[in-house]
Formats: structure tokens, C-alpha cells, sequence
């Protein structure tokens, strides 16, 4: 396991541990964890400091995330999503709203990301607000946020505008429907606004394919880091919150099988096959995680640089992070084994991060089919298809 030592979630761990069980049962994670969290540093890690963040690496939220997600995989889940998602804002809000990205940064503020399928929200100008109707989908960490990043048109045909909506207004309603089995606790809930108010200065385009034009030398941005896309770093710290998960999971496998007795008394860690199963699953996760940990530092490389990213770069972190899930995928069937019917059996902590872990690779951001279809077009030379 990662010495966590260093970390700045490293006081919040066995908290974490303790309620992660009830996160898991009771579908919300406890407030004391969600409070914990949002007193912590972790909170302006991909805030530049010219906002009030502390503008720290790739690799170092990457580990932060890591060492949650051993503990806790819909803890982890949330801050993953208030990490990245910051970022995309960073990006599309820019110098000219820095004072409202500032006033985010300082208070520890929450942000979320609510624009799954199944999304639609429209505007209409009242005085020097906007009025937002409509519903937003996968709204992850929405319950446990103050504020969220919108989409919405005017019109039928125009083009999309984007601005952060403050969550504790009376407009906003927050369904707590995600019901899926696994990420239990990550409230992927649907937000309605119903008349939600927005400040018409607060408005900025949302601009189709944001990752290229955010790759225009003269487009200004708040700070640098913000060139690199948000899909690519939440991939790239998804991989390792697979990681995280997946040598926890390992970790309890062999804790647990040293003194375990199968059918007729037989020994099962003296059995060959169990150890060549949990060879081949340690080798695995460990390659996920230089792989994800090799384009982090390219990641930051690239910023400390001032070099702008390209889509073979975007495109090389999307498709790490891809192969890192797949080779967690397949050190997981190889734990399963190893488990046998001890592995399904509801209740410990192994079954509930087999659960989770199946949300993982099914993320739209890093999805097998979606990633490697984009990097084989960019291979042939095609253009892009997707806008994200």
C-alpha cells in the first residue's frame, strides 16, 4: 500500500474507513466526512493560486484520490468530481470571473456537475438575471454541494451558455434518485431548477469542442493548468481511484486467505493457482498504476512548461487511463477467483468495492468504446467526433 503519510487527506482516512460501510447501506455519506472534507486543503487542490488555490500537481490529486478511494470508493466518487468539474469552470469562466472563482476557492465551496443524459435546461433574461428551467441528470455530489455548473439555451437553435448556480436558492430541487448498486453514496442525483436566478454577468459561452478552443493561444485563461482538458484529468484520476480500490480489495484477499481453511481441510493459501492468480492481479494493478502515474507527470510536465496541450496528448491520457481500468478489471476477475463464493457474499467490504468498481470503467469520460474509437480515428488522421 502507498504510504499516505504525506498526504493532506491523511487525517480524514480512518474516518473515512469507519463510516464506509453506512455510506454503502444508507445510500448518503455521513455529514462529518462531507464536513471533514470541506475543511480540508484537498478542497483548492486544482485551484490556481491566483484564485486561492494551492495549484497543486496532477500526480499529487491523483495520489490524494488513491488513498480514498482504499477506503471509501463514493467518498472518493464526490471529490473526484469537485476536483475535476472546478477545473472545467476555471476554464470556461475565466480572468473575467476570477473574483467569483475566488470567493469559491476561499470558502472551501463545493461544486458539482450535473449534465448526463437525459439533461435539458433553458434561460430567459429577467432584468440582470437569468431565469433557468429545466432538469440536469448525474449530478454527482450534488446533495453535498453549494454550487453547480449549467448548460442551458435561450432559444431552440442557440448556442449553449454556461454559469455556476447557487444550490441553496429555493429554485433548485435535488432528487435523490441515483439507486444504481454500485457508488451508492455518490448522490448521481437530477437537479430541477425551477426558475433558478442566475447573474446575466456570470453568463459565458460554452463553447462547442471547449478543449480545443481552450487550446487558443489567445484565448486568456485564468491560469495555464486550465489548457489541459477536465476529461483527461478526470480520467487519468479515476485510473487511479481504480487503483486505490483495486490494491485495497487485493490487500484484503490476502490478509484474509492466509489462515483460511477450504473443503476437506485443505490450505487455500498453499494452493499454486492462488498464487499465481494473486501474482498476476498485484502485477496488474501495479502497472495500471505507472501507467496513470507516467501521463500525470507528462501532465505536469506539459504545465510547468507552458507547453499547450494537443489532441494526441488529450487523447494519450484518455487512453492510459482506459487501459488502466482494463487491467483492473482483470486483476478484479482474478481476486474473484481466488475468493470463490466467499467473494459474492453481501456484507464485507471486498463485495462492496467489486460493486463499486463496476461504475468505473462505465464512465462516459473514460468508456472503452468511446476512448479507443477517438484514438483510433486520431491515428488514421480523422477528426474528432465528440465534443468532450
Amino acid at each position: 500500500m502507498t504510504n499516505n503519510a504525506h498526504l493532506a487527506v491523511d487525517a480524514l482516512l480512518p474516518l473515512i474507513r469507519k463510516f464506509a460501510a453506512q455510506h454503502d447501506q444508507q445510500r448518503s455519506v455521513e455529514p462529518q466526512v462531507i464536513a471533514a472534507l470541506k475543511a480540508n486543503d484537498i478542497m483548492r487542490f486544482s485551484a490556481s493560486e491566483n484564485i486561492g488555490g494551492l495549484n497543486q500537481s496532477i500526480v499529487r490529486c491523483a495520489l490524494e484520490l488513491e488513498a480514498v478511494a482504499g477506503e471509501c470508493a463514493s467518498t472518493a466518487w464526490v471529490l473526484w468530481n469537485h476536483l475535476c468539474t472546478f477545473h472545467l469552470f476555471a476554464g470556461l469562466l475565466g480572468p473575467g470571473n476570477a473574483d467569483q472563482l475566488g470567493d469559491l476557492v476561499r470558502s472551501n465551496a463545493w461544486v458539482c456537475f450535473p449534465a448526463g443524459a437525459s439533461t435539458g435546461v433553458r434561460g430567459q433574461r429577467q432584468g440582470e438575471h437569468f431565469l433557468l428551467d429545466g432538469k440536469a441528470a448525474f449530478g454527482s455530489g450534488a446533495r453535498y454541494a453549494e454550487w453547480a455548473g449549467v448548460s442551458f439555451v435561450l432559444e431552440e437553435r442557440d448556442k449553449p451558455q454556461f454559469a455556476l448556480v447557487d444550490l441553496t436558492q429555493d429554485q433548485v430541487r435535488i432528487d435523490a434518485d441515483w439507486f444504481a448498486m454500485s457508488l451508492r453514496a455518490s448522490a448521481t442525483d437530477t437537479v430541477h431548477y425551477e426558475h433558478a436566478e442566475v447573474p446575466t454577468n456570470r453568463v459565458v459561452p460554452f463553447p462547442f469542442m471547449y478543449r480545443v478552443a481552450f487550446r487558443d493561444p489567445e484565448r486568456p485563461m485564468v491560469h495555464e493548468r486550465y489548457r489541459e482538458d477536465w476529461v483527461a484529468l478526470s480520467d487519468l484520476w479515476l485510473g487511479m481511484m481504480a487503483v486505490g480500490l483495486l490494491q485495497a480489495a487485493l490487500d484484503e484477499v490476502v490478509e484474509g486467505i492466509r489462515d483460511r481453511i477450504a473443503i476437506a481441510g485443505v490450505k487455500v493459501a498453499e494452493r499454486p493457482t492462488v498464487h499465481v492468480n494473486l501474482g498476476i492481479a498485484q502485477a496488474k494493478v501495479t502497472t495500471a498504476r505507472d501507467a496513470v502515474l507516467a501521463c500525470c507527470r507528462a501532465t505536469d510536465q506539459r504545465i510547468d512548461d507552458g507547453i499547450t496541450p494537443t489532441e494526441g496528448d488529450y487523447l494519450a491520457q484518455l487512453a492510459a487511463a482506459m487501459t488502466a481500468l482494463m487491467l483492473c478489471d482483470e486483476a478484479l476477475a482474478l481476486l474473484l477467483r481466488v475468493m470463490g463464493g466467499n467473494g459474492l457474499r453481501e456484507g464485507p467490504a471486498f463485495e462492496r468495492r467489486v460493486r463499486d468498481f463496476q461504475a468505473m470503467p462505465l464512465h462516459i469520460n473514460v468508456h472503452q468504446d468511446r476512448v479507443s474509437e477517438q484514438y483510433g480515428r486520431h491515428l488514421l488522421g480523422l477528426p474528432p467526433q465528440n465534443p468532450f
